[in-house]
């Protein structure tokens, strides 16, 4: 189908005017699916305050990802919320698509915002991985980090791909580590992956990546 051949396309890009985001050099995108509640947890529990920004895609339904959201509110010392269209990408922000609606990131005036819209799935999936994985391969390019974690199917492979192919630095998780090692493996047969890694050691490289500077 046309919009899994080209899944940026699958949602509308809103204006930018009015825009004021906080500043975000190095954005990090996240995808997942089966297991993928336990394991986003897992990262971002272990993450400071004042990581970088991060825009996850969750196979999740509609009404679940703000619960999910609010519940990691609570654990974690970021703060994370579901996306709302227009959102900020800060430090210290994780924004969680909602279940039902495509996200993708968007560039103004150097400042990276989320766009949340309808759209027909992508790999069968809305939210779709790819859809953000792409997105900030056009946006972002090489100053993104992309990380797929445990999930089956093979949504965010490509995008992860693309993403590599411009630069960004991208992150697996080992089979070992995942409940279902679909996606993961798909991007890493598509040699879109840089390392692969035990779900341990993920918020460990995402420290390392902000400290590059």
């Amino acid at each position: 189908a046309p919009a899994e051949r080209s899944p940026a396309a699958a949602v509308s890009r809103p204006p930018v005017a009015g825009l004021h985001a906080l500043s975000v050099n190095k954005p990090i995108v996240l995808g997942a699916s089966t297991g993928g509640t336990q394991a986003i947890e897992s990262v971002l529990t272990a993450l400071p305050g004042d990581s970088p920004g991060i825009a996850v895609v969750l196979h999740m339904p509609e009404k679940f990802t703000a619960m999910y959201a609010q519940r990691l509110d609570g654990l974690c010392a970021m703060n994370v919320r579901e996306a709302r269209d227009g959102d900020r990408l800060e430090r210290g922000l994780v924004l969680i698509a909602p279940g039902g609606r495509h996200m993708q990131l968007r560039k103004a005036a150097g400042q990276y915002f989320a766009v949340v819209a309808d759209g027909p799935p992508v790999n069968r999936h809305k939210p779709s991985v790819d859809v953000l994985f792409r997105s900030a391969a056009d946006c972002a390019g090489r100053d993104a980090l992309a990380i797929i974690l445990t999930g089956m199917g093979d949504d965010g492979a490509r995008g992860m791909k693309a993403l590599h192919d411009k630069g960004a630095r991208t992150l697996a998780q080992d089979e070992a580590s995942c409940v279902v090692y679909g996606m993961p493996k798909e991007a890493v047969a598509l040699g879109g992956v840089d390392d692969v890694l035990p779900l341990s050691q993920v918020a460990r490289s995402i420290m390392a990546f902000d400290a590059r500077g």
